[in-house]
């Protein structure tokens, strides 16, 4: 991600084609929706998922290192630990415990499946299922080397209740990772075998292009203490409603990929001939989570805008709603009550991005708008 003059040129022509899109879709008919803030919270929060009735889950960003990983919402100021305070606290001897979570989706079943990432109390990474109709531990699906690696951050995921299957991005910046090994991670979810496929592809590695926030790109100190543009692999993930192709992303990019279910479960394809049926489907801002509906559009938080945005299946992207205060909007999720709920997790505004002067404060908003088509909790 150099800063030269044909970055800048490239930016300006995406922008340029982006904004003809957004042009496009509004010629259509399809106009933006406004944003209701439904939360305001001490602590940043990462993604959200929802139990049959319709309570608020989500993840309290493990970028900040917080006591509480993950929590229910019981007002629109307040919390209690989800499922308990026992899962919330690091214990020895066992990892029974919830220790560095980001991801988390529900299923149908009323199951919250939540992404342990492991690293910051050195455990295997897991895959956490809560059942919230028994209030009871319903699975635990383990992730270790080679099916992750040192530097993995396995941060979001996809329920496929068709295939039995579970799809995670592996953004591969967690503790050593520089994103270049970025992949996607299956589970089968009856036999607990994981397989980690495109590492390293193209679909999956983060693009050389700069995080940009108020015109200066996004930085931190690297090892000898001179800036580094932050690189982010493949981050967001969904899948259509037919269970028939997966879309992701790398979130350091302008293009958004999907690749077939059958051609990714596939285990007699080598790397190269999966990696040959991945398809570059549109454009993109550089973006955190995705999310579809029943009509096939793509629901992607746009880091940089302040904004969501939203892929049609004519492929044409525009913003379909954005607030001043959406700061780094992350984890969208679909509700049954017919809402898109999205996170603002302020991570941008970190002082490690700002000279050790931390920009980010409380509160922290959940959002929520009304989609163009009713969507998917699972994904």
């Amino acid at each position: 991600m150099k800063m030269n003059i044909i970055v800048g040129f490239a930016l300006s022509l995406f922008l340029t084609i982006l904004s003809t899109n957004i042009a496009a879709a509004e010629d259509s008919n399809i106009q933006p929706v406004q944003s209701e803030i439904v939360a305001r919270l001490p602590f940043s929060v990462g993604n959200i998922a929802f139990t049959p009735d319709n309570q608020i889950i989500f993840s309290h960003h493990p970028f900040y290192a917080p006591d509480i990983r993950v929590a229910k919402l019981t007002s629109p100021t307040t919390f209690e630990p989800f499922p308990n305070a026992e899962w919330n606290t690091p214990q020895k001897g066992t990892d029974h415990y919830l220790d560095n979570v980001l991801g988390l989706r529900s299923d149908e079943n009323g199951v919250v499946w939540m992404i342990d990432m492991g690293f910051r109390t050195h455990i295997t990474p897991k895959l956490v299922g809560w059942n919230t109709r028994t209030n009871k531990l319903e699975r635990i699906y383990y992730m270790p080397e080679p099916v992750t690696r040192p530097g993995s951050q396995i941060q979001d995921l996809v329920i496929d209740q068709k295939n039995r299957k579970f799809y995670i991005a592996d953004e591969d910046i967690g503790p050593g990772g520089d994103g270049s090994q970025s992949a996607i991670i299956t589970i089968d979810m009856d036999s607990g075998y994981a397989r980690r496929v495109l590492e390293g592809d193209r679909s999956t590695i983060p693009e050389d292009v700069p995080l940009t926030f108020g015109g200066k790109d996004l930085t931190f100190p690297g090892k000898d203490g001179s800036p580094v543009i932050i690189k982010v692999g493949c981050d967001g993930i969904t899948m259509d409603m037919k269970s028939e192709w997966l879309y992701y992303a790398p979130l350091s990019g302008h293009s958004l990929y999907r690749v077939r279910v059958d051609d990714l479960n596939n285990e007699k394809l080598t790397p190269m001939e999966l990696s040959s049926k991945v398809v570059r489907y549109s454009d993109k801002p550089n973006n955190g989570g995705l999310s579809i509906d029943y009509s096939g559009n793509i629901y992607l938080t746009a880091i940089e805008s302040k904004s969501i945005v939203i892929i049609t299946p004519d492929r044409k992207c525009y913003t379909i709603t954005s607030d001043p205060n959406m700061v780094w909007p992350d984890g969208i999720s679909y509700s049954l009550d017919g809402y898109m709920y999205v996170s603002a997790s302020q991570v941008s505004a970190a002082a490690i991005f700002h000279d050790g002067k931390a920009e980010n404060t409380n509160p922290y908003l959940i959002y929520r708008f009304k989609p163009l088509s009713p969507g998917y909790i699972s994904r």
